[in-house]
């Protein structure tokens, strides 16, 4: 099957006719919803950059699997170019839909869940890694968007899953019966789930003798028998109801659902994990790693937004020329950029697995994203400051069309020459729409707590810094 194409991609996803609960009531057709929409727009353009000669090479990659061109968001990483290339990927994608586009996490766990299952079956004689290749091999050949699900409610997380007082806090294997398995449980902050055909399940966590029902890994289609989707709010989400500019981003968007798998029956060639504890923890590693060499990419091309609108709300506001402003403005990009080249950095010291696909290094990727859940903080801010207090006050888009408010708006508004007030609101609100709106949630919220919050990064680097080496090299070069 040739390369979907954006159009073709949300045919496909209509014709799923998922069902999620929004707001107070039941929707079918959910991905089709005002709300929903824009984030799926978001996608259809990653369809879409995979034909257009200016992005085609970052977009395409060679699969051994299909023989031929495969959309790079379902490649495995036969490279370090290949992983520097998807870095430029996804720092192109966030540039130009200002948004998260949601199908990052399907490509890391794909990567992640190859390598693992080759390393169970040699370890354990299983056949999963076979079973996975045959189901990537689908995935590639129908172009499917898939979404990574790892993240579990985790209850009193003072407890382990076996100990927890509801053991469906970690979603678990319950019943194993001849041709699959039954699972139950939840995933949360699942990022474009009503926008996918696939869901991949990982372990949310390294797990351990006596708790084999939790370490399961699996696929399963979104409209499954048992999933329910239960979509998530957004701060100014219902703007998008609104249809005006006062969304603050006009055409794209993301989304963040709670997806609980109420006794799903999944047949025994989607299982990739059953059992095995000791490659639970492998498996939690590398996908963290991928999903965080990822953010070095998705939030420096958000990034590149934010520095835009700060720049042209200064040149709108007549201040370009003060020098504070320069100055925010190049500490901005200092940022940004610095975010980019440990992203770009953990990706040209990446290794071969034993499975065949390339891992990023481990302790760069981690320290990418203990980056990232700072600089777009301090981005935001300076963007905020640039921009001024009509950030927070601004009135509505609506009333530029009354008899008396437009006249007065338009008049007490006006930017500087060169500009039509309209245009100056227009560029605001997505300022706003980024750093304190629905955007915010992808930009800030995500840069916090996706691919794990702050500490499980420093833990890794702790981890992964070579301390003793360091004190030895010190000992040796003074003569200790």
């Amino acid at each position: 099957m040739p390369l979907m194409t954006g159009r073709q991609y949300l045919e496909s996803i209509r014709n799923l006719d998922l069902c999620a609960h929004m707001m107070g009531r039941s929707v079918m057709g959910a991905s089709q919803s005002p709300l929903a929409l824009p984030s799926a727009r978001a996608v259809a353009l990653t369809y879409d950059l995979a034909h257009a000669p200016e992005t085609r090479d970052l977009l395409t990659a060679s699969s051994p699997l299909t023989g031929g061109a495969v959309n790079r968001f379902t490649h495995l990483h036969r490279s370090t170019d290949d992983l520097v290339k998807k870095v430029l990927m996804q720092r192109a994608c966030g540039g130009l839909t200002g948004c998260c586009f949601q199908r990052c996490v399907g490509m890391d766990a794909g990567n992640a869940v190859f390598a693992a299952t080759y390393a169970c079956d040699k370890a354990r004689g299983t056949g999963y890694h076979g079973r996975f290749l045959d189901y990537w091999t689908r995935v590639q050949a129908e172009d499917l968007t898939v979404d990574g699900a790892m993240t579990d409610p985790k209850g009193d997380r003072g407890k382990r899953p076996k100990d927890q007082p509801d053991p469906d806090q970690y979603l678990r294997v319950v019943g194993r019966k001849p041709g699959g398995i039954v699972v139950r449980g939840a995933k949360l902050h699942q990022t474009g789930m009503l926008n996918a055909h696939e869901i991949l399940v990982m372990p949310t966590m390294s797990m351990r003798q006596g708790e084999e029902d939790w370490a399961v890994s699996f696929a399963v289609p979104t409209n499954a028998e048992g999933l329910v989707h239960i979509f998530g709010r957004q701060s100014s989400d219902t703007r998008k109801l609104e249809l005006s500019f006062d969304a603050g981003n006009p055409v794209y968007g993301g989304q963040e659902v709670m997806t609980v798998f109420d006794d799903v029956f999944v047949p025994d060639e989607r299982v990739f994990l059953n059992g095995e504890v000791e490659f639970s923890g492998m498996l939690v590693e590398l996908f963290a790693s991928y999903h965080r060499q990822s953010y070095g990419g998705c939030k420096t091309g958000v990034g590149d937004v934010l520095i835009g609108a700060a720049a042209l709300a200064a040149r709108m506001n007549g201040v370009e020329n003060a020098s504070h402003v320069k100055d925010k403005l190049t500490e901005m990009i200092h940022l940004n950029e610095t975010m980019f080249a440990c992203g770009v950095a953990c990706s040209h010291l990446g290794r071969p697995t034993a499975a065949g696909n390339y891992a990023v290094d481990t302790l760069l990727a981690n320290v990418t994203k203990q980056n990232v859940t700072r600089f777009p903080f301090e981005m935001a801010r300076l963007a905020i400051d640039i921009a001024g207090g009509l950030v927070g006050t601004m009135p509505s888009s609506a009333d530029l069309s009354d008899d008396e408010a437009g006249p007065l708006i338009r008049k007490y508004l006006a930017a500087a020459p060169g500009f039509a007030t309209e245009e100056r609101m227009k560029v605001l609100r997505l300022i706003e729409n980024i750093t304190t709106g629905a955007g915010a949630v992808a930009y800030l919220v995500e840069s916090m707590h996706g691919a794990g919050p702050p500490q499980a990064q420093r833990i890794m680097i702790a981890r992964q810094g070579g301390l003793a080496e360091k004190i030895e090299r010190v000992k040796k070069l003074v003569g200790i």
